[in-house]
């Protein structure tokens, strides 16, 4: 399958679009948003959980990022609420499931092949740093070898510089508005800005909370294995 898979292009997902289609497990379905691959691909997808439902146990050999949206997700090593970050690094496993129910952001195949950093961050209990601009603070997630991602609250009315993203630049509105000059984003819109764009965000009178990653497009990522070639190169 080949979904939004040309990284030369931006994307947007509203979450109007949104439709979740069944895994191969009962109980857990996908709103894919990027896929290239089959059952086994890079793939960035909201993922939810039906009460009691849960995967197999599995290893992820290309690394698996997690965002909790909405819930409680658990596996056989914690439970991890709403807000929660995790990363499993290629080579782990565990079997994951949800007695409540719960909605996720996953990211898989998209490590790179030294980045071995294990993590469960409660992003509630987090220490949050300010900004560049007034009006932002930041809260870092993960930094390796030039890619970023952190969450970005942004107050009301808040105004940043235009701005470059070399190594492109993927974003998940989490509450609020988050505006550019292209468009206005409610809550559950993904945004995925490709090599070498530019744009001057800001919000209106909502505010915004955002997961942002940046530096990922064309970095060399395990799941670039299953990416056509000319598809990661800068947009004209």
């Amino acid at each position: 399958m080949q979904l939004n898979s040309d990284f030369s292009q931006r994307v947007v997902i509203r979450p109007e679009h949104y439709h979740f289609v069944d895994s191969p497990l009962a109980g857990v379905s996908r709103m894919m948003l990027e896929r290239a691959g089959d059952e086994v691909a890079r793939a960035t997808s909201i993922v939810r959980y039906a009460a009691g439902s849960g995967y197999s146990a599995h290893t992820h050999n290309g690394g698996e990022e997690i965002l909790v949206l909405e819930g409680i997700f658990s596996d056989e090593h914690g439970d991890y609420p709403t807000g929660t970050y995790l990363r499993n690094p290629p080579g782990t496993s565990h079997q994951p499931f949800s007695k409540e129910g719960c909605t996720l952001l996953v990211k898989l195949w998209q490590f790179a092949e030294d980045d071995t950093t294990q993590l469960a961050l409660n992003t509630q209990q987090a220490h949050w740093l300010p900004g560049l601009v007034d009006g932002l603070s930041v809260l870092p997630l993960h930094e390796h070898n030039g890619v970023n991602t952190a969450l970005v609250r942004w107050a009301p009315n808040t105004q940043f510089t235009p701005h470059v993203h070399a190594g492109g630049e993927e974003i998940l509105v989490l509450e609020g508005l988050f505006c550019d000059e292209f468009g206005e984003y409610p809550a559950g819109s993904w945004l995925r800005n490709p090599r070498y764009s530019s744009h001057a965000p800001f919000t209106l009178e909502q505010g915004a909370l955002i997961y942002v990653k940046v530096g990922h497009i064309g970095a060399n990522l395990l799941g670039d294995s299953f990416i056509e070639p000319s598809a990661t190169a800068p947009h004209p």
